[in-house]
């Protein structure tokens, strides 16, 4: 696609990104599926997708351990480490992906004309339902509620995704992890969250039925968090043709 025409690309021009991680622990596959969602997405010909990408830059780094899907691994990497803990200072030989995202994203955040706006980790969660998210706890009231939209946006545009089942925290346990490392190191404009999916299934709202999980399912809740986007920078009206308003992906 000619994405060189989109204006946050031009030079000079002031850029809004995107960061996106997925894989980091190599069992929750899920996490693969709701990523190929967003990238299908995101690169397709639809209306939103480009209205996205004219205003957005997104970065995906899709499988953050490689070595240990290629071994079968459950959590840790061909060295034993479980990466997620392991943010704050990654080595280049034993966590050389941690170390390539980390350096890439604090390089964007000291350029002024990058404003690294959001971090979305993906996983896959073995005894919750739904998709949810965490996010982080600050002092500051304001950017607390802030954070909030994004999940409450999501929620409006997913049936499976659960702003219920959202929390947020400091749990010590976690301080190694992408989102609670990134939220202490941005600044007060960027939004850091953990994005979660049941290995199962979703409940939909109003009924007690469980629906499995499929991998078409998975995706289409990645096409979700994609197009939420929209929703969150208010680009609605720039979508053109018969989809505008925000239409339905499938």
């Amino acid at each position: 696609l000619p994405l060189s025409a989109a204006a946050n690309l031009r030079p000079g021009a002031e850029q809004k990104v995107v960061f996106i991680t997925a894989r980091v622990h190599p069992g929750e596959t899920p996490s693969s599926f709701v990523c190929q969602g967003i990238i299908d997405f995101l690169v397709s010909h639809h209306p939103i997708a480009k209205v996205l990408r004219d205003h957005l830059v997104f970065k995906i780094a899709p499988m953050l351990n490689p070595d240990g899907v290629y071994l079968g691994n459950y959590r840790c990497s061909l060295m034993g480490f479980d990466l997620n803990r392991h943010w704050a200072s990654p080595s280049p030989w034993a966590h050389p992906t941690l170390h390539g995202v980390k350096e890439l994203i604090i390089d964007m955040y000291n350029n002024p004309k990058i404003n690294l706006e959001f971090y979305i980790d993906i996983h896959a969660h073995s005894t919750m339902m739904n998709g949810f998210m965490y996010g982080n706890i600050f002092e500051d009231e304001e950017r607390f509620q802030r954070q909030a939209v994004f999940p409450k946006l999501l929620c409006q545009n997913a049936e499976d995704f659960s702003y219920s089942s959202t929390s947020f925290n400091r749990d010590a346990v976690k301080a190694g992890t992408g989102r609670r490392f990134l939220g202490g190191l941005l600044n007060d404009t960027s939004y850091c969250y953990t994005l979660e999916v049941s290995f199962y299934s979703y409940i939909l709202g109003g009924t007690a039925a469980a629906v499995p999980y499929t991998e078409e399912a998975y995706m289409k809740l990645g096409r979700n968090v994609a197009r939420t986007f929209l929703d969150y920078y208010r680009l609605n009206s720039l979508v053109e043709g018969p989809l505008a308003p925000t239409p339905k992906t499938r």
